[in-house]
């Protein structure tokens, strides 16, 4: 019943963005896998060309398969997805040109989940429930940045495990400036021994 609320949901995002369309189109016949690491739930998503089809009984082979935690899926669409492919958080098998090309179709296609509450709850609570969650969220990442800022501080102040910023950042001048004294007195040496 969910993947039949998100199928509906995409696909009334895509009936209304014409570029998203254009990417659905072009995708038709490729099959994506996507495998849940953690749930055992997999879900397959194809396009049909006009619209995406996804399902949770996954049959046939598939052009390429994805598989991660739930976070690290949600942050392929994030700003550094190679990060997340790179550390092996997430594991691509096939071809990773169709992975791209379903990660440039989601993101166009990235529902306005206030409105779809709205369709379930009505306006008035589904705004509140958006701001609440809103809310949250930046709380959240509030604390998270303070917790890491005062970890650091910590760590670099008060247990010396960490050097503080200030120090690296003076030492890397330094080790920058040596660099370049040992540059300029190498090409010196080189200058003086062309001279005899």
């Amino acid at each position: 019943m969910l993947t039949a609320a998100i199928e509906n949901a995409l696909n009334r995002n895509l009936a209304s963005s014409p570029g998203a369309r254009a990417r659905c189109t072009a995708l038709q016949g490729q099959r994506l896998l996507v495998r849940i690491t953690g749930t055992g739930l997999q879900i397959s998503i194809e396009s049909l060309g006009d619209t995406l089809s996804l399902s949770r009984t996954p049959i046939g082979d598939f052009n390429v398969t994805v598989e991660g935690s739930p976070i690290n899926l949600l942050a392929l669409t994030g700003n550094n997805p190679e990060r997340l492919l790179q550390s092996g958080q997430v594991t691509v098998r096939g071809d990773a040109e169709i992975l791209q090309r379903y990660r440039a179709l989601a993101l166009l296609l990235q529902p306005d989940l206030e409105e779809e509450l709205s369709r379930l709850i009505g306006d008035l609570p589904a705004h509140h429930i958006g701001r609440l969650a809103r809310s949250l969220w930046s709380f959240g990442r509030r604390a998270a940045s303070n917790t890491v800022r005062n970890a650091a501080e910590y760590l670099a102040h008060e247990n010396h495990t960490l050097v503080p910023r200030a120090e690296a950042e003076a030492f890397m001048a330094d080790v920058d400036q040596l660099r370049e004294d040992v540059d300029r007195a190498i090409a010196r040496l080189r200058t003086l021994e062309e001279t005899r």
